[in-house]
Formats: structure tokens, C-alpha cells, sequence
């Protein structure tokens, strides 16, 4: 053996840095094992670069925000609050700033600077830190942790959290190390699928759009039941692939098993108008520019980029005149602008997305500790274990409790190991 520690924690992402800064702060000898040459890559790119710290809210708005297995945080987010983090944060001496949504960031809209924050309480905690990639948990003969291989040599150890992340974004190192590790130990991976991704649509009027944003409208997600799965105002873009943006980001946590089900995106562009209203506003329009063609008098009411498809999907013709619209093509027209439909053939690839859902089964779990239920001495912290929740800070705040939880846990784990 190389070295000898009385924790291992793997992952030096969010969750990772958390849970050793935790353990550490309790008294225990942590090692931190970083395959990436720098801590906290993916914090690098979140919320485009500045970091969406955690979410200005309550804990039980945390757990709405959450799409999977929220229960199962209720006791880590009220033992590490959002408030708790922000003051965490704070302490560190980083100012932070709350925006629209009760995004929290960086006052400075750096990411950089909650990394430098976490980097230096480590390092003042004197928490080792090592790059290698770890391989293998070994357990002794009574089936406790015991040892981590890496590429680097084998580390002694008592106990491990491991926090390695998902599947998205693998270049910054999350590429399902930790759910090998666990599942060679026994524990069940849900299968890990993409989430806050952008959606897929075979749809050719996407592509003719590419590039258009919408912004205050109202998405809706129906399966082919016509069940109401998500509905949510706030902005939008056309790709040339599909849909992508902030709201297509959290409606894609509500769709999962595209072999099984069919989804269907229903955008109403016009939100603060009832129907009865909007068709007011129609035939005034068509009054007032009686003579004027189609395609020159829609612009009043939608992007121009969106005006040809309008048209060619409510029938009408660009070069009709307004006054030879007849009631049943303006009745389209009306449809269309309360009911866009946009059908959804899957979503982008897995590495494309802000967060992995599917991870390790948590019902084999403690909520309590993060601990194993199944080898003593192992913990869980972060986007490994099956919970994701939508943008907004929500997940990064999943990451600081749970790593929290996992580091005070294994923390006391081991003091109870010295005891006898």
C-alpha cells in the first residue's frame, strides 16, 4: 500500500470537495482522489461559467424542484439548507448575488471563484490531494472498506465517499467510474439517461427556425395519453435538431422511456391572452390591413422567423390578401398561436446534458448518513445517486447536501470504528 488515509473520498467535483471539506472539518484524515488535473471542472461550466451556486429558496421548494426521489433528500437539504450554503459560501468570503428565479451566483459571475473558495478550505484543512483515477474499492474478510486501487497504487483507507458524477459532460471526468465501482460491490445502478437536456424533434419547421428565441411563453408536455407532464412560462430556442433552453432544459427531466412514450411540446406564444381575446386582436389586424398580404401583417403578432411556418401550417398563403382569409383558416391561425406543436423524437446525447438521471438505487441507500446499506464504511455524495432535479441551482444544492451529509456521516462512522 501507498498511503494510508482514514478516508478516501472519490470525485473532486461539487459533491466531492463538499464531503472532504465536511469529514475534514469533524476531525478526520480525508484524502481527496481528483482524476482531472483541477478540481471542479464541471463547476467550470455551470450556469454558463458563473455558477449557479444553489437556488435563493426553501427546502421545500428544493424538493418540487426535484423530478426524482426527492423524499430520499428530505434529511440531507434540511440538515445543509440552501440558506446554509449561501452563508457556507459567504464565510469563505465569496459574495453572492440572487437573480431571476432565485438564482444565486457569484457576485464577480465567476465560476472560478466558489472553485478557488473550496480549493483553499481543503487545502487549510490539510486535505491531500491526489490525481489519479480510481479503479477498484476493496473490502476486507468482514466486508468493511478497506482500500482503493487507482492508477497510481493502492490507498489504505477505513472508509470511502464516493462522488464521481454521471455521464454528462465526460470531459470533465464523468464517465461511470463510480457506478462500475459500485455495482462490482453489489449495488443496483438505475440506468443512467440523460436529463435538463435538449430535446430531439423530426419535425422539418425546427430547422427552419434554427437560431429563434421565445421568450414569455408557455411550454406544456403532454404523453400520448394527453397527460399534463410539465407546464412552465419562460423562454425558448428553435435548433436545428429540435428545441433546447431553459424551459426545454427542466421539461426534458419529465421525459423519460422514449420507447414506450410519445411526447408532444405545446408552445402557446401568445400566454397573456385568452383565445377569445387573441381572435379580437386577429380580426382587428386583418381589418385594419385589409388589402396587405398575409406574410406582411403577421409580423404585429410573431417573429418573422416563425411567420412562414404559421402560415404553412394554418393553410393560408403568403400572398393572401387579409380580407379573403375566411373564418376557418384565421380559426387555424388562432390554434397555432395557443397551440404550437412541436412532437419530440428523443433527446440530445447523454454528454450533452447539464445532469444524469439514473445512478445508484436509492432504496439501498440510508437517507439519513448517504451510507451503503450494503458494505459498511461506503458512502454516496452527489450526482451518482439517482435523484436530479431542474435548473435553477437546484442540483448543485443536491450536491452540497448530500456531500455534506455523506462527509459528517463517514466522519462519525469512523470515530465509532475507534471506539472498539
Amino acid at each position: 500500500m501507498t498511503k494510508t488515509s482514514q478516508l478516501i473520498v472519490i470525485g473532486g467535483g461539487a459533491a466531492g470537495m463538499m464531503a472532504a471539506i465536511a469529514a475534514a472539518q469533524a476531525g478526520t484524515k480525508v484524502c481527496l482522489i481528483e482524476r482531472n488535473e483541477k478540481l471542479g471542472r464541471k463547476i467550470y461550466i455551470t450556469g454558463k461559467g458563473r455558477c449557479n451556486v444553489t437556488n435563493h429558496c426553501s427546502v421545500e421548494e428544493v424538493l418540487t424542484a426535484t423530478a426524482r426521489n426527492s423524499r430520499f433528500l428530505y434529511g440531507a437539504l434540511n440538515r445543509m439548507t440552501p440558506g446554509d450554503v449561501e452563508r457556507f459560501f459567504t464565510d469563505l468570503g465569496v459574495k453572492l448575488k440572487v437573480e431571476r428565479g432565485n438564482r444565486v451566483f457569484p457576485e464577480s459571475d465567476k465560476a472560478a471563484d466558489i472553485i478557488d473558495a473550496l480549493f483553499f478550505q481543503l487545502k487549510r484543512l490539510n486535505v491531500s490531494i491526489v490525481q489519479a483515477r480510481a479503479s477498484e474499492i476493496i473490502c476486507d474478510d468482514t466486508g468493511a472498506v478497506c482500500a482503493v486501487n487507482t492508477d497510481r497504487g493502492s490507498f489504505e483507507c477505513k472508509a470511502v465517499i464516493l462522488a464521481t458524477g454521471g455521464l454528462s459532460y465526460p470531459a470533465t471526468g464523468s464517465t461511470g467510474d463510480g457506478y462500475k465501482m459500485a455495482a462490482d460491490l453489489g449495488h443496483n445502478v438505475v440506468s443512467p439517461s440523460a436529463s435538463l437536456v435538449p430535446l430531439e424533434s423530426s419535425d422539418d419547421f425546427c430547422g427552419q427556425m434554427q437560431g429563434l428565441s421565445l421568450k414569455n411563453v408557455k411550454l406544456t408536455v403532454k404523453n400520448q395519453k394527453k397527460k399534463v407532464l410539465y407546464q412552465e412560462q419562460g423562454e425558448l430556442l428553435f435548433t436545428h435538431f429540435g428545441l433546447s433552453g431553459p424551459l426545454i432544459l427542466s421539461a426534458s427531466a419529465h421525459m423519460r422511456d422514449f420507447e414506450k412514450n410519445q411526447y408532444t411540446c405545446w408552445i402557446d406564444l401568445k400566454p397573456a391572452l385568452d383565445e377569445a381575446t387573441l381572435d379580437a386582436r386577429l380580426v382587428r389586424e386583418f381589418t385594419e390591413n385589409a388589402n396587405k398580404d398575409m406574410a406582411n401583417i403577421l409580423g404585429a403578432l410573431a417573429p418573422r422567423m416563425l411567420i412562414p411556418v404559421l402560415l404553412e401550417r394554418s393553410g393560408i398563403p403568403g400572398d393572401r390578401k387579409a380580407h379573403d382569409v375566411t373564418k376557418g383558416e384565421r380559426r387555424r391561425l388562432l390554434e397555432l398561436l395557443k397551440n404550437f406543436s412541436v412532437s419530440i423524437s428523443g433527446t440530445r446525447p447523454i454528454s450533452e446534458a447539464i445532469i444524469t438521471a439514473g445512478g445508484i438505487k436509492v432504496s439501498e441507500v440510508d437517507p439519513k448518513t448517504m451510507g451503503s446499506k450494503k458494505v459498511s464504511g461506503l458512502f454516496f455524495a452527489g450526482e451518482i445517486l439517482d435523484v436530479d432535479a431542474y435548473t435553477g441551482g437546484f442540483n448543485l444544492q443536491i450536491a452540497w447536501a448530500t456531500g455534506h451529509e455523506a462527509g459528517i456521516s463517514a466522519a462519525e462512522y469512523l470515530k465509532e470504528l475507534d471506539t472498539f
